[in-house]
């Protein structure tokens, strides 16, 4: 089997769904075809990496990201 990969607008969505405490952990997981523990684990990292992180959409990253091509872009020049 191949593994699933799932993107942040998803995990957010469960996660979200998972806080607001209208259903279950397990009847979540049921509806979404995951297991318990992802969701649990997914919310226990972003309650460690802070409330920014839940809503980081990854700017800063490629701003980084970019900044450091162009070094070494210039870097091969000369």
């Amino acid at each position: 089997t191949t593994r699933r990969r799932f993107t942040s607008d998803f995990k957010s969505r469960v996660t979200l769904e998972a806080l607001r405490g209208d259903k279950t952990i397990q009847e979540i997981a049921s509806k979404h075809k995951v297991r318990c523990i992802h969701i649990s684990e997914h919310m226990e990292a972003q309650a460690m990496d802070g409330p920014g992180a839940v809503f980081w959409n990854g700017a800063d990253r490629a701003g980084r990201d970019h900044e450091s091509e162009v070094r070494d872009l210039h870097a091969k020049i000369g």
